[in-house]
């Protein structure tokens, strides 16, 4: 039988992004309070549909750099200022998620480290740094920064959660945890980025040794920093490995 494209019904792709930071020794992330239905006023991630002319990862860039103003980082490439690690999450298709047609989210997690507060754009009305654990709770209250607490639209609780779920994974064998810092970081900054992402609270002598031990992984500047006050403290960068050998594990909460 020929193929015949009017028999399958059409449908609308969106990327959603997954945008975290560290903010006040918090993990958190971006939301955006929508200014058209459906779920107008409510929360939600950033993201929009993708054009006809775009694949999904100059899509997923695009809106980065429209919500941000970050580009999205070349793996092969240097480092700019102004980039943030991008990556595909997960793809979601139920076919109730959008009240307005049939639309397949493909999400994207972006890690940048400690960014500005941003301005609202398109058919936002609002948007802000949030805590995470208050964008997840499902319960109406108020967040710790004093903002009404409500469910975010869509299935958006889901992929925050997932994304959320994936950066806390992969810090534990990846060198992904580099990504929340600045281009040159000392040791307790990362060690702060470990703590705000997993929630917990580690032993700076063991996670010293942990991440200095590890060949590749972190690379002295020549710099020394009193940003965080006390004495001078030794600056690194990441350095070219990619995996954590062994790796470092979370400890539970």
């Amino acid at each position: 039988m020929p193929y015949d494209p009017s028999a399958f019904p059409p449908f609308a792709v969106t990327v959603d992004l997954v945008v975290l930071t560290v903010r006040q020794h918090a993990l958190c992330a971006l939301a955006v309070r929508r200014g058209e239905p459906p779920y107008q006023g409510r929360w939600a991630l950033p993201g929009g549909f993708v054009r006809g002319d775009e694949d999904l990862a100059t899509a997923a860039a695009r809106e980065l750099v429209e919500e941000t103003g970050l580009h999205a980082a070349d793996p092969a490439g240097p480092v700019p200022p102004n980039a943030a690690h991008l990556e595909q999450l997960a793809t979601y298709g139920d076919p109730r998620r959008d009240p307005r047609m049939r639309v397949v989210s493909v999400a994207h997690l972006a890690l940048a480290p400690d960014l500005p507060a941003p301005r609202p754009g398109g058919d936002a009305r609002s948007v802000r740094w949030a805590p995470v654990e208050d964008l997840l709770d499902q319960e109406v209250g108020y967040g710790r920064d004093g903002e009404q607490v409500t469910p975010l639209a869509f299935d958006h609780a889901r992929i925050l959660a997932d994304g959320v779920e994936r950066a806390r994974s992969k810090i534990e064998y990846s060198s992904l945890a580099t990504a929340f810092c600045p281009q040159e970081f000392t040791v307790g900054e990362l060690r702060r980025v470990y703590e705000a992402v997993w929630g917990v609270v580690l032993d700076p002598r063991n996670f010293h040794r942990k991440v200095t031990g590890t060949p590749g992984f972190l690379v002295p500047t020549g710099g020394t920093t009193t940003r965080q006050g006390g004495r001078p403290a030794q600056l690194f960068r990441a350095g070219g490995a990619t995996l954590l050998n062994p790796p470092m594990l979370r400890p539970e909460a």
